[in-house]
């Protein structure tokens, strides 16, 4: 990490982005696994690829030039030699031997080249043949690459955007509030059953115990006297009458 920042604070942040990520390349270690240092790096090899091809397209315009002078040269000396030969025929026929041989003997001269600048056009035009399909099929692969890196920055914008999607969805995630509310009810639950426990232990056993046989009597009691008003307990019970001449001696 401080080498890294050394190179970026010497050759800034573009230039850095792209010596680190060769580097990585170099040793195979992923180019920033995606981010926005490999989209860098993609774009900065593009613009290495175009000024190689426009150095390739400079260099084949200057081949094609030195072909064109080298045909013009041929041309130049083919035409000399047919206008010596022309020359050479006409003062033959003149009766000019001495102006004739003359004509013929700079028309051999000329002749005696035509062969190797034949050669050296025909070689200069394979090159320039060569060069230029050369030129094309680099022009391809840059317009190729050229797509691909539109592609590739398409792929990063939708990387990045279902990034800060994960982010916002575990950011607004209620596993956590659900995880502290579980311990909570469990922490609120365990305090009841300490409560509970701890008041059945505070109340006095023989209270308890008394208060139960106390419900047991008068249950028995309730069922006895039940059984004596239907009869079924052998006699009546002495229960308390109303007095029933109370209105009659309440005074007029």
């Amino acid at each position: 990490m401080g080498a890294r920042k050394i190179i970026y604070g010497i050759f800034g942040q573009r230039a850095g982005s792209v010596i680190v990520g060769t580097w990585n390349w170099l040793w195979g270690i992923p180019v920033d696994k995606g981010g926005t240092g490999a989209v860098m790096v993609a774009e900065e090899s593009l613009r290495a690829m175009q000024e190689t091809v426009q150095r390739l397209t400079e260099a084949v315009a200057t081949q094609v030039a030195a072909y064109q002078r080298a045909e013009q040269k041929y041309m130049q000396k083919v035409r000399e030699y047919r206008a010596l030969e022309n020359k050479a025929r006409l003062a033959a026929q003149r009766g000019d031997q001495e102006a004739a041989r003359l004509a013929m003997a700079e028309a051999l001269r000329i002749e005696a080249i035509l062969g190797p600048l034949k050669e050296n056009v025909e070689t200069a035009e394979r090159y320039v043949t060569a060069a230029k399909q050369k030129l094309a099929r680099e022009k391809e692969r840059l317009a190729a690459y050229k797509s691909e890196l539109s592609n590739l920055k398409d792929i990063y914008e939708v990387n990045k955007a279902l990034e800060q999607m994960t982010r916002v969805n575990n950011a607004y995630s209620i596993d956590s509030a659900k995880s502290q509310f579980e311990a909570a009810k469990n922490a609120i639950q365990a305090r009841q059953l300490k409560v509970h426990a701890l008041s059945e232990l505070s109340e006095d056993r023989s209270e308890q115990l008394a208060a139960q046989l106390d419900e047991m009597a008068l249950d028995d009691e309730v069922s006895r006297r039940l059984a004596m008003l239907t009869g079924q307990g052998g006699g009546s019970a002495n229960l308390p009458l109303p007095d029933l001449d109370f209105e009659k001696r309440l005074p007029q």
